[in-house]
């Protein structure tokens, strides 16, 4: 029963390579369809509703963040200078990290790609989104419950708020040197390589102002949300609510200028509702089988790559909840304070684990795809899955998760 799971993993990595016209018509009808199967599985065969209520939580809260803070910062326009050079662009995506852990991966993303490709329109190409997505939709969101799903699904397990940002410190500082140091060089060779006249380029008149503000207190409003978990599904209405606040009240000439519409976050909502589902069996697999397949005391190393590895293929917040459960079964508690106090490595291993290599797949974390299709409405020239995969996590991510594993889980 993973074999629908694995079956859409690869459509989604080879169709649009392979097929693009084929997979835009279809790909709703591939997703669905193979995690229908699952359904049918679950309902029939195993008469397991209560996986299956579960599952359809966790998706429509992913979907309603996602979703709400995708619409409120679209009402929010950064107008900005073109012709960035290579030290403002790193200083923009180091401030973008920064905003991750206030407004969580997807509200940064959101927020920031639209002016960080108008910033670069001139010789904007694949290194400027790839970057983008391994430092605001991931990396950076890495030092508090806010700023990662995860992280988040940790806190309302009973990891403090601020224990994240004590002891995820030092990995978060490695991690956004190395990637800001290597995009600056890429980015140097780029703009060295770019003709003068590109250089110099102004994106048309505009300068750095904001508009649609009035957003801000919706965003407000999401945020407070996510802290809610009584009375089921309040926490989702209200960030709803938001939503469609913000997309009546925000003037038409804000989105016009956002260039403004719903067909990426329509395309994450359709390809995860498969991913959601068909992926129910791997994880029941995991949940079962973790804890003999990790020993009684499993290196700090071991969790990092587990969840890391993952992470990258099945989503990194239901993996972050695999590999916790598996952990209480190995300390032999459920009590997660003693567990703090027993596995404290390892649970740190697992939160940076599943943060970092979230941003080594288009499918690792939720922006990392609304990214990708904002980008491609732009017309900007980005990786294929397997493009991302071997041209830039491999030689730019793989590194950095060898450092920080060398460093500090080795």
């Amino acid at each position: 029963m993973i074999l629908p799971f694995a079956l859409l993993l690869g459509a989604i990595a080879s169709a649009p390579v392979l097929a693009p016209k084929w997979w835009l018509r279809h790909y709703a009808k591939v997703a669905l369809g193979l995690g229908a199967i699952t359904l049918v599985y679950y309902i029939f065969v195993l008469r397991d509703t209560v996986s299956l209520a579960h599952t359809g939580h966790e998706y429509v809260s992913f979907i309603a963040l996602v979703g709400s803070l995708y619409v409120v910062s679209g009402g929010i326009h950064i107008g900005v200078k073109g012709g960035a050079t290579p030290f403002k662009n790193a200083v923009f995506l180091f401030v973008g990290a920064i905003i991750a852990n206030l407004l969580g991966t997807t509200g940064a993303a959101m927020l920031l790609i639209r002016p960080w490709i108008r910033m670069n329109q001139s010789r904007v190409t694949a290194h400027h989104i790839v970057f983008f997505i391994f430092i605001v939709a991931n990396v950076g969101g890495c030092l508090t419950p806010i700023g990662d799903p995860p992280l988040f699904l940790g806190y309302l397990q009973g990891v403090p708020f601020w224990w994240v940002l004590e002891h995820c410190w030092p990995m978060w500082s490695v991690g956004i040197g190395l990637l800001l140091a290597m995009f600056y060089v890429v980015d140097k060779i780029s703009f060295t390589r770019a003709p003068v006249v590109l250089r110099e380029k102004e994106t048309a008149t505009e300068t750095w102002r904001f508009a649609g503000l009035s957003n801000l207190f919706f965003l407000a409003v999401i945020l407070g949300a996510v802290f809610i978990s009584r009375p089921e599904f309040l926490r989702e209405i209200l960030m709803l609510l938001a939503a469609v606040g913000s997309y009546f009240t925000t003037k038409k000439a804000v989105h016009a200028a956002n260039e403004f519409n719903f067909h990426p976050i329509e395309e994450v909502a359709i390809l995860f509702a498969g991913i959601f589902a068909t992926m129910m069996p791997a994880l029941d697999w995991l949940n079962q089988n973790a804890a003999q397949l990790l020993g009684q005391h499993p290196a700090p190393g071991i969790f990092f790559w587990g969840t890391g590895v993952l992470s990258s293929a099945l989503d990194n917040a239901p993996t972050y909840l695999g590999f916790l459960s598996a952990l209480f079964g190995v300390a032999g508690t459920e009590d997660i304070h003693e567990l703090l106090g027993l596995q404290h490595l390892q649970i740190l291993a697992i939160s940076v684990g599943a943060v970092f290599f979230g941003a080594a797949t288009y499918i690792g974390n939720g922006p990392n795809f609304m990214v990708k299709a904002i980008a491609d409405q732009q017309k900007v020239a980005t990786p294929s899955f397997f493009g991302f995969i071997c041209k830039f996590a491999l030689p730019f991510l793989l590194p950095v998760l060898l450092i920080v594993w060398l460093t500090f889980f080795r």
